[in-house]
């Protein structure tokens, strides 16, 4: 069993900053590669920012290239995803993903294990 339980975001301005944190437990736990997707209401999740767990390769999308960093600590299980310069359209939720075969898939149906997910909100 592993779990994922991301804490962070919330209601932010434009053009500010904010980081979330994806704690991950379990004694199952040997990902790969972890990443950030999020959906906006009446939209598909979307892949944001994914980093290989062995060696820290990262991949972003390009609607948060240069804004948003991914980042994970091994020693204590942990993602996180530094997010600058947020606009509004960067509003939705954001989930936390963990995939046991693929080190850098921007493809959720790769990920076998999810957080529950957390609101940010971007407001002008």
């Amino acid at each position: 069993q592993v779990q994922l339980v991301e804490s962070g975001g919330g209601l932010v301005q434009a053009g500010a900053s904010t980081r979330l944190t994806c704690a991950a437990s379990g004694p199952r736990f040997r990902a790969r590669g972890m990443g950030w997707f999020r959906q906006a209401p009446g939209l598909e999740r979307q892949f944001v920012a994914i980093i290989s767990w062995i060696g820290g390769n990262t991949y972003y999308a390009d609607s948060v290239k240069d804004r948003f960093t991914i980042s994970r600590d091994d020693t204590k299980n942990t993602l996180y995803l530094q997010m600058d310069d947020l606009k509004p359209e960067d509003t939705a939720v954001y989930y936390c993903a963990a995939s046991d075969q693929f080190t850098l898939s921007p493809i959720s149906k790769n990920y076998d294990h999810w957080g529950q997910g957390t609101q940010v909100t971007v407001s002008l």
